[in-house]
């Protein structure tokens, strides 16, 4: 036989079953052992030290990016400087003159009246600058020679002229610097010279090699 259908019984059991169920559900617990102090002392060390690296880091970035471009400026004020030395010691030059050779030729020929008024004007100045130049295409030790040579021989002239040999500097170039065109037989003729360059003052760099003990 079925036993009979308790209404009130039921009704409690389904009560009680809702309440369980919406009951709250229990907050996360946390653990106090993992705890620390937002400004702990260790921490706020540990943060110091890295915005120093980082510091050190920027500042060793910075110094070297100055370095870089102050070596930059030096070098181009030094090449600026050079530039305006040489402007200067052509500007300063009382005459320019040029003695032309024939070809793998040494031998000075003046005309008589340029000669004397090159005399004369290289007697009182305090420098007279010889450079010595070719018709040649590349720096060989042949044109080197030649060039040199050529400028020797102004020299020699100019002192047994009468002019003071310690006024007289030499140089020379073994090629390029050509005044005309170097292709044509016209043009290598002109190119066969010495510059002479006659100065009514000192340029500043050898003032200033003069005035060092």
């Amino acid at each position: 036989m079925t036993a009979p259908f308790n209404r009130f019984a039921w009704t409690g059991l389904l009560s009680l079953t809702l309440v369980a169920c919406s009951s709250p559900p229990k907050p996360p617990t946390v653990d106090e052992t993992q705890k620390r102090p937002a400004n702990a002392q260790m921490a706020v060390e540990l943060q110091v030290c890295k915005n120093d690296l980082q510091n050190t880091r920027i500042l060793a970035t910075e110094s070297s990016r100055l370095a870089e471009t102050t070596a930059a400026t030096l070098a181009h004020m030094a090449a600026r400087q050079q530039l305006l030395a040489s402007i200067q010691e052509k500007a300063a030059a009382n005459s320019l003159r040029i003695v032309h050779f024939a070809f793998n030729s040494t031998q000075v020929s003046i005309p008589a009246a340029e000669a004397s008024a090159l005399v004369e004007e290289a007697k009182v100045s305090p420098l007279v600058l010889l450079r010595g130049r070719t018709d040649g295409t590349a720096d060989t030790f042949a044109e080197s020679r030649i060039a040199q040579a050529r400028a020797n021989a102004v020299r020699d002239y100019l002192v047994a002229s009468g002019v003071d040999p310690t006024r007289i500097r030499t140089t020379h170039q073994p090629s390029g610097d050509h005044l005309a065109n170097n292709r044509s037989p016209q043009g290598r003729n002109l190119n066969r010279r010495v510059e002479i360059e006659v100065y009514r003052t000192l340029p500043i760099a050898q003032q200033t090699a003069q005035q060092q003990p």
